[in-house]
């Protein structure tokens, strides 16, 4: 039996100018596939068997390719938007015609270009289509532990629960809101580090290294916000989350951690109004670039 979305082993029946029909299985000729001459093998006759997906025409007549495709029935994968039509979005699948992501089927706002991690799904009519809603597909157990790194889709934003994100764009996880710092979107694609395993086994992820590790990159940020800003950077201690998470894309506590390992190594110094480097800072930097 022909398979819709799959790649499968189908035995050439017999040829026409237009190509050769393959065996359906069905016993009808009326239920052979169109091979297009195009994708047809050099020196292939009857009886051959060739590996084929098979899928719907623009014309929705089903048909053969030799190509393989990005993703089949039943796959999750991540795949770019190559078009906004009034029935949807169409993704590349790498075939001739694009897999239709419909308007039901997207769950946020879709643009132009850019990629999303979609399910492959059969519509009612049989038709190869797409859907944004993926949670259900995820699984929970992973193969990972605490502290581990890994990289994922993002597929959901909750700005009162956190950033929802496909590890390995399979498995559940998810960057708390207290660990999102900054913007994410559906279909960026991130790299975390695991800093839970719940009991289910889905996981609970933090775009930033072990404390003492990012401590070091905050310093380097806190120094890069104060030269941007002509020397002097308005903030301090004293400053509001809101404030730090705006301009620095940190939390007020690494803000602080990282400010008094400057302020401890003589970097920096603060007053009422914000931050300065020091002269020997801005000395050390000036040292990096003469050479």
């Amino acid at each position: 039996m022909i398979e819709i979305g799959k790649v499968q082993t189908l035995k050439v029946a017999n040829f026409t100018s237009f190509g050769a029909y393959l065996d359906a299985g069905t016993g009808s000729r009326h239920d052979n596939i169109l091979l297009p001459v195009k994708q047809l093998p050099e020196g292939a006759k009857e009886g051959d068997e060739l590996e084929v997906f098979i899928y719907r025409d623009s014309q929705e007549r089903l048909i053969a390719t030799r190509k393989k495709p990005l993703a089949e029935l039943g796959d999750l994968a991540y795949l770019k938007v190559t078009a906004k039509t009034q029935i949807g979005a169409f993704l590349d699948i790498g075939l001739e015609r694009g897999l239709l992501l419909p308007f039901h089927e997207q769950k946020f706002p879709i643009k132009l270009g850019k990629g999303y991690l979609v399910k492959v799904y059969l519509d009612k009519s049989q038709r190869l289509s797409a859907t944004t809603e993926i949670y259900e597909y995820l699984k929970a157990e992973t193969p990972y532990q605490k502290n581990d790194k890994v990289t994922g889709t993002v597929y959901s934003v909750n700005p009162e629960i956190g950033v929802f994100v496909a590890v390995d764009n399979k498995y559940m996880g998810l960057i708390p809101v207290n660990e999102f710092f900054s913007e994410l979107q559906e279909g960026d694609q991130v790299e975390a580090r695991v800093i839970r395993v719940r009991e289910d086994g889905k996981l609970d992820l933090s775009p930033r290294d072990l404390s003492h590790i990012q401590m070091v990159k905050d310093t380097l940020v806190i120094l890069e916000g104060i030269k941007n800003h002509a020397g002097f950077l308005a903030l301090n201690d004293k400053s509001s989350p809101l404030e730090i998470e705006s301009r620095l894309h940190m939390s007020k506590a690494a803000f602080k951690r990282a400010l008094g390992k400057l302020l401890k190594e003589k970097k920096v110094t603060q007053t009422e109004g914000g931050l300065r480097a020091t002269a020997a800072e801005e000395e050390s930097n000036e040292g990096q670039f003469s050479t």
